[in-house]
């Protein structure tokens, strides 16, 4: 089997030890169990494999390469590299699930995929899939997002997207979820749900998870063709988690790498609402399907998040990474909005790279990690770019950095 689908977990009804799971009504059930059966075929259909890889290379522009930021690396004594998925078509790393999603949708018969989407690069990414492969797509985004990241829901649209807005609760991504889920159970036979991370009910955390392992197979082997040897840390954002478990699979068993999740400490880590970081705050819980950390309230519902990137804003995480952080393999900590935005405008000004403001999360937490002694060289999984943030980070933030005068 092609290494990108090699993995030992989940077991035959999608735990990693015991997160994971499939929690959902019987009849939907049947249609995930379908959704299962048919990933497996095709994951070992040597067609599908190669019709998958030729849109990677020629699609996507995989692989994407690895950039020593020698700026940075001098400025914090520490040699870190960037993984540059941002330079994929559409701009991040959903489109590597995408592109799988949509071949399985249409292998599956299905006319429509639907999703959620934050930040928007999912949806994006989505688009362009559905536009390529000749599907209807319908995508789910909470209104607050909308007008945040209003680039992306242009790009939407143009590629022939539907953008449903999610009005209740927040307004963003947890509630564009539940926008689509309810869209997804009224007609579960001739759409698929296109979950855009490693969350949601059994096959969806490990489909997500193997599509993107391209990228730490990649990595794995440029970084030992760069360097002859493998990074000494590994450092990339989580809110679902998709691009961390993209880069980290690839690694898991090198026990001198290490690796570290970053989540969003927002407005402040103690205040409830102000912030998103499950693994560092939450306990173990449902909702949406699967069984995971989860930040609760008083009644165990998903209590309110916040961060300044609507693509790490959600109240759960992928049940691989509440794995991996009870085994202690990965470490995860948090970076507030401010180092989040000063890592956003610091990678712009020193290497001539805008990221996103989810990326920019792993930026500062790999220049943390450098502060605070690590040693060695740090690879940033830097997942997307950050064209869809200019305008909120200028409008929010541009005096401080002495740009609002241009606007």
């Amino acid at each position: 089997m092609n290494k990108q689908f090699e993995h030992t977990l989940p077991n035959s009804e999608g735990y990693f030890g015991e997160y994971g799971g499939s929690f959902i009504p019987p009849e939907l059930q049947a249609v995930m169990n379908d959704i299962n059966q048919a990933y497996q075929e095709i994951r070992q259909d040597p067609e599908f494999v190669a019709e998958l890889t030729r849109l990677y290379q020629d699609y996507v522009g995989r692989p994407s390469p690895i950039f020593h930021a020698q700026h940075l690396s001098q400025t914090y004594g520490c040699d870190i590299y960037l993984k540059r998925e941002d330079l994929n078509h559409t701009g991040a790393h959903k489109i590597n699930h995408c592109l799988g999603e949509v071949l399985l949708a249409k292998k599956m018969g299905k006319t429509k995929v639907i999703a959620e989407t934050g930040a928007g690069q999912h949806g994006v990414a989505l688009a362009t899939a559905a536009a390529l492969l000749g599907l209807e797509c319908d995508i789910h985004m909470g209104e607050v997002d909308i007008a945040k990241e209003h680039p992306n829901v242009v790009r939407m649209r143009i590629l022939g997207a539907n953008v449903i807005p999610a009005t209740h609760g927040r307004k963003t991504l947890k509630e564009a979820v539940d926008s689509a889920f309810q869209a997804y159970m009224a007609d579960p036979h001739t759409q698929l749900y296109a979950i855009g991370s490693v969350v949601g009910p059994h096959p969806f955390p490990m489909m997500v998870r193997d599509f993107q392992s391209i990228i730490g197979i990649e990595a794995r082997q440029q970084f030992q063709d760069m360097k002859g040897q493998l990074p000494d840390h590994l450092v990339a954002c989580v809110g679902g988690g998709s691009n961390a478990m993209g880069l980290f699979s690839a690694f898991l068993e090198d026990s001198n790498v290490a690796m570290h999740g970053c989540e969003p400490a927002g407005r402040s880590l103690d205040e409830v609402g102000e912030h998103a970081a499950t693994l560092t705050k939450g306990e173990p819980g449902t909702m949406h399907g699967f069984h995971s950390y989860m930040l609760k309230d008083d009644k165990g519902e998903p209590e309110k998040v916040y961060s300044v990137a609507s693509g790490l804003d959600y109240p759960a995480v992928g049940p691989q990474h509440a794995y991996l952080k009870d085994l202690g393999r990965v470490q995860y900590g948090v970076v507030s909005d401010k180092e989040a935005i000063d890592a956003f405008f610091e990678l712009s000004r020193l290497e001539g790279i805008i990221p996103a403001i989810e990326s920019a999360h792993a930026v500062a937490h790999a220049i943390n990690l450098a502060k605070k002694g690590s040693k060695g060289t740090i690879l940033i999984n830097l997942s997307g770019r950050g064209d869809k943030d200019i305008d909120f980070v200028v409008e929010n933030y541009g005096k401080q950095y002495g740009i609002a005068s241009l606007i």
